[in-house]
């Protein structure tokens, strides 16, 4: 039972600097909801294994020096306590009713966006402030709340002072204007509206967040001088008197049945607002009961919020597309009628393989039900079987591949169906396309189309032909097939500059069955170089952490090619590098894990890891009893703490630079 708390406790500190440091959650809301759950069922069942620095003890998040001045919180900016179930709704409402005289309730949408707190002064906007760590200090983000149209700069009717706290969200229609404008720049696209708004109030240029669009709803007034309020709405109507906006949909409750058919009444407008809602909050109205009941050091006791399940939708498949992949398997997407989830319009989502479609006892034209996963990834849960409609089939995968019409086979204890075309033109595009991807040889700007139309016209065989492609600068300029001169010439000089990279991205492009990026800068860390590698038995491989026999197995027949071999070759005659600086057997942090936190004095934390990757170390994002170091700079927040607290040591950047023998003149 102790080993399960410490591991929910890393896993969700790892998954709360996801989403309020990096803006970049890899879970859902309801995952991580479930997680926190668990950890609190755990302790309340061993209160003496509950510490201070437990995530069900704080509030998330650490303010970000980057983004402007810290500004000490006034009154704090608390998270709020989640329920799942009517139970639980029921439950707070009688704890309420026993512990004050007819409490009333409000029922109000929970946007699902990022916490700003606004200060007045005589009715003049004085201070924007971010959540930040929720009760010491939040980031200033003034001038980027001044060029949100919803925030007003003065107001109508002004007191003394007072500071009023909202959500800071994106309407769908300004998200997908955003992901538009990033696909035209080919730049990276955001996954929901709730990550695009929390970046763009954190950019440094207002300019940025001017045009992305933002909005805010008001939902609380933290503090007044000068004027006071009897209730949390005799606050918004003088809210609105002042033009300020304040959440839209809003109820007051007597009874918890009120309580419950307000929340319901949401939950089914939920698909029709322009914008993202991910549960219902429901708080006392009385100011004065609230400071009766108070809150504890993470959330206040006079307020829940009421979380949704994930969002799903019921739709139309009309077509299955059949793609080939690199290595011939065969995958069907099934095409429908678009719908909006999680704040994005999606119409694809991947069938995976024969079996999963069995499963589903899918065809055209049957209507389905889509939902998220990790808010981020569509997936089809079932088909609604009384709307099918009459003489619809099971969808088969073809024995002919789609693109080369060559058989397509099942392989043998697998769900896989493969093209056995040796010169299947699609696979060899794939192959490509992954080699130039982020997780390979990243190499900018070589987009799926240019691929794509050097591969039809000849100029690209295989990867290696890639570094070749500099002796046809002037062909591909007349043909266009790249853009005009200035662009060919962008994408090949990204070429040449990526012959420099360490030959894990080399090696993690190749294809190799079981050798993503992981795998290949552990092998790197232990061979040093391509014909180390290319030497080693199957027993060597073996030896490599993490590499067990059917990898060790895929990585030797890799190299035991003849033709793979050559195309090696050819590449390290084009300069591609072949050999790592500093090998894992003499590199000085060899065997150490280290933990990069805070805002380093000069270097960024990618320039830090790849640092303690190239001598030999390896990196982890979250502080355990197996972390060696935990390298930090300022506003290192929790993961600091943690290393405290276990002993771990806690080294500067200098410090850093010492051990592997690059300190500073």
């Amino acid at each position: 039972m102790k080993d399960r708390i410490d591991e929910l406790r890393e896993i969700i500190n790892y998954h709360i600097d996801r989403y309020y440091n990096q803006d970049d959650p890899e879970i859902t809301d309801y995952e991580y909801d479930m997680l926190m759950q668990e950890l609190k069922k755990l302790e309340a069942e061993h209160p003496e294994r509950i510490t201070p620095d437990s995530p069900t003890q704080h509030v998330g998040g650490t303010a970000k020096r980057e983004a402007g001045v810290l500004v000490r919180h006034r009154v704090p900016m608390l998270s709020l306590q989640d329920v799942f179930s009517k139970e639980e709704v029921m439950q707070f409402v009688e704890s309420m009713q026993q512990q004050l005289d007819h409490p009333e309730f409000v029922v109000e949408t929970k946007i699902d966006g990022l916490s700003m707190a606004i200060r007045y002064t005589d009715g003049v906007m004085t201070t924007a402030i971010t959540r930040g760590d929720g009760i010491i200090q939040g980031e200033d983000v003034t001038e980027n709340a001044r060029v949100i149209k919803d925030v007003k700069k003065k107001l109508k009717h002004p007191i003394p002072y007072i500071e009023i706290r909202g959500e800071v969200y994106m309407t769908n229609e300004a998200f997908d204007a955003v992901n538009a404008k990033q696909e035209l720049l080919g730049k990276k696209t955001f996954a929901n509206p709730r990550n695009c708004a929390a970046g763009t109030l954190r950019q440094l240029d207002s300019k940025i967040t001017k045009e992305r669009n933002l909005s805010m709803f008001i939902f609380n007034i933290q503090e007044t001088q000068g004027r006071t309020f009897t209730t949390h709405t005799e606050g918004y109507e003088y809210l609105k008197s002042n033009g300020v906006k304040v959440i839209e949909n809003y109820q007051v409750c007597t009874t918890g049945e009120e309580v419950w058919e307000a929340i319901q009444k949401i939950g089914e407008q939920r698909g029709k607002l322009g914008y993202d809602i991910d549960g219902a909050v429901v708080k006392l109205n009385n100011l004065q009961d609230r400071v009766t009941v108070g809150e504890t050091s993470k959330v206040p006791r006079w307020a829940v919020a009421y979380k949704y399940p994930p969002e799903e939708k019921e739709t139309v498949l009309r077509d299955i597309e059949l793609s080939v992949g690199r290595t011939g398997r065969i995958t069907p997407t099934a095409i429908f009628d678009p719908i909006r989830l999680c704040g994005t319009s999606v119409s694809r989502a991947t069938l995976h393989n024969q079996d999963f479609i069995d499963d589903l006892d899918i065809g055209i034209g049957d209507t389905i039900v889509v939902y998220k996963s990790g808010e981020i990834i569509p997936k089809i849960k079932s088909v609604v079987k009384e709307k099918r409609p009459t003489g619809t089939v099971r969808f088969q995968i073809p024995d002919r591949c789609p693109v080369c019409g060559a058989p397509a086979v099942r392989e043998k204890e697998t769900a896989d169906i493969k093209c056995t075309g040796i010169s299947c033109p699609a696979q060899k595009e794939r192959h490509i396309i992954n080699f130039v991807g982020r997780d390979a040889m990243d190499i900018k700007g070589f987009g799926e189309n240019y691929i794509v139309e050097l591969v039809r016209q000849g100029y690209l065989e295989n990867v290696a032909d890639i570094f070749t492609l500099k002796n046809y600068r002037d062909e591909l300029i007349e043909k266009g097939l790249i853009g005009k001169e200035k662009n060919t010439d962008k994408l090949l000089t990204a070429i040449e500059e990526s012959k420099k990279k360490e030959p894990q991205h080399l090696l993690a492009g190749l294809g190799i069955p079981n050798v993503g990026k992981a795998t290949a800068r552990e092998l790197m860390q232990y061979f040093g170089s391509m014909e180390k590698l290319e030497a080693a038995t199957v027993e060597d491989l073996e030896q490599v952490p993490d590499i067990g026999q059917i990898s060790a197995c895929s990585i030797y027949d890799f190299f035991a090619d003849e033709d793979n071999r050559r195309l090696l070759e050819k590449m390290a005659a084009e300069g591609v590098k072949m050999e790592t600086e500093v090998t894992s057997e003499g590199g000085v942090l060899t065997g150490k894990t280290f933990v990069v936190t805070g805002t380093l004095p000069t270097m960024g934390r990618k320039e830090a890891t790849d640092k303690i990757l190239q001598y030999g170390g390896k990196t982890a994002g979250s502080v355990s009893k197996k972390t060696d170091y935990v390298l930090a700079g300022e506003n290192a927040g929790s993961k600091l703490t943690k290393a405290q607290q276990l002993g771990v040591p806690v080294i500067t950047e200098e410090e850093f630079l010492d051990m592997i023998g690059e300190a500073h003149e």
